[in-house]
């Protein structure tokens, strides 16, 4: 394989929310990065980053693209029903490439039997890389502090199946300052897990006194059964994975899955993590 002059760190997903944010933390830094991305005319234009064209279902394109790097950071791909093929491919090509260090965004709690099902995509995801040979870092995320408004109807009401349950729930700017300090030091976490969380556990009906409290309004929680929730969301039309995936979010907190405070972003940023309190007052500015 001829020797690339490119950047030897690549990042996927730099179109989207938690890819972008990381790349933009690494030209910050002052590292040289490879933008892999659909198309190439959307990706951020940023100092040291050279966009190419790639996606993880075609082999080949992400072979030539990942040709000479290093280290990749590999933020899953979106929610569909082929997504761990689609993983085990992209993995199979950075071996193909010569990357030597795979940085994956995974799932707080992956594991085969995992309640949420795509925590299960995740931990087979997780099992492919580590018999690939590649070295390897994981980053577990919660769920998202950012998407907890989201959750709310328009009637000010969140639905679900979560019962007293609690999720630790994780700010997006977190896992990007942790995803960075792992990129800019691969070798120093090779082989780690980390568990990303925020900085206490929340049952919905206090994560809706905080949405109440921040937005100045009254948002409530009411919990649902398993079967009025499929109930509920059979109206959106979406394939039987995608309401399983939906609901399995819920039922995941009510089984203490999502529960559990970790310390590894501030072990990793040198800060603490973010309350969902100031996720929320954030996106008011």
């Amino acid at each position: 394989m001829t020797e690339s002059t490119e950047p030897t760190l690549v990042v996927t997903g730099a179109t989207g929310r938690l890819g972008g944010r990381v790349a933009r933390r690494l030209a910050e830094r002052g590292l040289a990065q490879r933008l892999l991305v659909r198309s190439p005319e959307r990706a951020p234009r940023l100092p040291g980053a050279a966009p190419v064209r790639g996606s993880y279902e075609d082999r080949d394109a992400a072979v030539r693209a990942l040709g000479g790097a290093k280290t990749l950071l590999m933020v899953s791909a979106a929610e569909n029903v082929d997504r761990l093929s689609q993983h085990r491919a992209f993995v199979d090509a950075a071996v193909e490439a010569g990357v030597e260090h795979l940085v994956y965004v995974s799932f707080f709690g992956a594991a085969p039997d995992a309640v949420f099902t795509l925590a299960r995509d995740h931990f087979h995801t997780e099992e492919h890389i580590r018999r690939s040979g590649l070295a390897y870092t994981f980053l577990r995320d919660n769920i998202y502090a950012d998407f907890v408004p989201a959750l709310v109807g328009e009637d000010g009401v969140i639905r679900g199946p979560a019962g007293q349950g609690r999720a630790a729930f994780v700010a997006q700017d977190d896992i990007a300052d942790a995803a960075a300090a792992v990129l800019t030091r691969p070798a120093d976490h090779a082989g780690d897990t980390y568990d990303l969380t925020g900085p206490e556990s929340l049952t919905l009906d206090e994560a809706a006194a905080v949405l109440s409290q921040v937005e100045g309004r009254t948002v409530t929680y009411r919990p649902e059964t398993v079967e009025e929730a499929y109930a509920s969301r059979a109206t959106y039309g979406a394939p039987q994975w995608q309401l399983d995936a939906w609901v399995s979010t819920y039922t995941a907190i009510a089984a203490g899955q999502l529960d559990g405070v970790s310390d590894a972003v501030p072990r990793l940023t040198g800060r603490p993590a973010t309350s969902l309190t100031d996720v929320v007052r954030a996106t008011l500015r």
